[in-house]
């Protein structure tokens, strides 16, 4: 990762990019949120849409989406806020796109691991910068990104408000809100009572297991890192494919904020692997995903609606992600192969809010020449993760 230099451009590649304002928790940590300003003539916004942040996404031009922050974890661990952009679909009238982070509950002197960093759509690093200067003020000037000719540039910045996100988008040209007018008189006005609820819109139906959205395409060979793009459902899975040929394994895992794998969603030991897994994407971080090859690899993000579905009986070969739709039953599975041979079922959660999901492991069989015969209860629809090297079949006994 190219670590900014204090003066000059970092030249940056077409297409989308992430950035990032990351810190480490902590108690009395101050929380810090990240936001962009594009700025026009006379280096000032055109209006107040040209501040992205928590409380405004999304640019109308659609260039630029703050994301969300990740969840916290315990004392000490790494969190990050979040922008998408897509340089290329910047107004021509916007030279300068101004990256500030500001402290919610006390100054940026306070926040320990303060940095910048900026990678592209799959995750690839790009530039970094840690922010160790920060002391007394509340917002910060991180950096910016520059037309440099036909292309864009980010150079470091450092500017601090001792006024927070407010005095800083007003330095830019956001105009603030005058405080409403006191009200005349001696004494308690109460409030004017609130309106008469009204009644709830009827409840829309939908899919509790993923939202439609465009499948993509990463493709890469050895490991990599794939940081997809902002448009899938949020607190949703997502269908994943991986494709390789001729590699000793491949292996495919969930990753945090910062790029470090958490856990396997696929791991195939065959000389050609065509696999389906599932993964649950943050509900305030783009999804990342580790992939390891011997060989080049295709990875595909698709919509959950594509995966297989049934009720009764359903084959398949290694690796496979399949919707069971039925009610309690039990399952009866022949798996003829010799390796391993998992099955994983994957349930929303109880509290529809809760960014997880329930997992639990049904199979775990060693393969041998008479293959695996196992039959294991389920209470209920849900996902199906299976993985074996060899072809398998599943019936579904009331």
């Amino acid at each position: 990762m190219n670590r900014i230099p204090e003066r000059g451009d970092v030249p940056l590649p077409p297409g989308a990019l992430h950035v990032a304002v990351g810190w480490r928790t902590g108690r009395g940590v101050p929380d810090v949120d990240v936001s962009a300003l594009l700025l026009g003539a006379g280096e000032r916004v055109r209006g107040d849409a040209d501040l992205v942040f928590y409380n405004h996404a999304r640019h109308p031009s659609g260039a630029v989406r703050h994301l969300g922050r990740s969840a916290p974890g315990a004392p000490g661990s790494q969190a990050a806020d979040w922008l998408w952009l897509d340089l290329a679909r910047v107004e021509p009238e916007i030279r300068r796109l101004v990256i500030a982070a500001s402290a919610d509950g006390g100054a940026l002197g306070r926040v320990p691991g303060l940095d910048v960093r900026v990678t592209d759509a799959a995750g690839a690093p790009l530039v970094y910068r840690p922010l160790g200067g920060a002391t007394t003020g509340t917002a910060l000037v991180v950096g910016e990104f520059r037309r440099d000719g036909g292309g864009w540039g980010f150079r470091a910045a450092d500017r601090g408000y001792a006024s927070g996100l407010a005095g800083l988008a007003t330095d830019f040209g956001i105009v603030a809100e005058p405080p409403p007018p006191p009200v005349p008189g001696p004494g308690y006005v109460p409030p004017p009572a609130p309106p008469p609820p009204r009644a709830a819109p009827p409840a829309r139906t939908s899919d509790p297991y993923g939202g439609e959205f465009r499948p993509a395409a990463y493709r890469g060979r050895g490991r990599e890192t794939v940081r997809c793009g902002p448009d899938l459902p949020a607190g949703r899975w997502v269908l994943v494919e991986i494709e390789s040929y001729h590699s000793l394994s491949t292996t495919v895992e969930a990753c945090d904020a910062y790029g470090r794998p958490t856990g396997y969603l696929l791991a195939a030991y065959e000389d050609d692997v065509r696999a389906r897994t599932v993964a649950l994407v943050p509900r305030a971080r783009p999804l990342s995903l580790r992939v390891e090859a011997d060989a080049p690899w295709t990875l595909r993000v698709l919509p959950l609606s594509r995966a297989r579905r049934f009720d009764s009986h359903v084959e398949g070969l290694a690796h496979d992600l399949v919707r069971y739709d039925g009610p309690a039953a039990v399952l009866d599975f022949l798996h003829r192969g010799a390796s391993r041979f998992t099955v994983h079922r994957h349930a929303p959660p109880p509290d529809p809010l809760h960014d997880d999901e329930e997992r639990e492991l049904l199979v775990d069989a060693a393969g041998g020449t008479g293959g695996v015969r196992v039959s294991v209860p389920v209470p209920g629809p849900g996902l199906l993760r299976i993985g074996g090297d060899g072809p398998w079949k599943c019936a579904v006994r009331p």
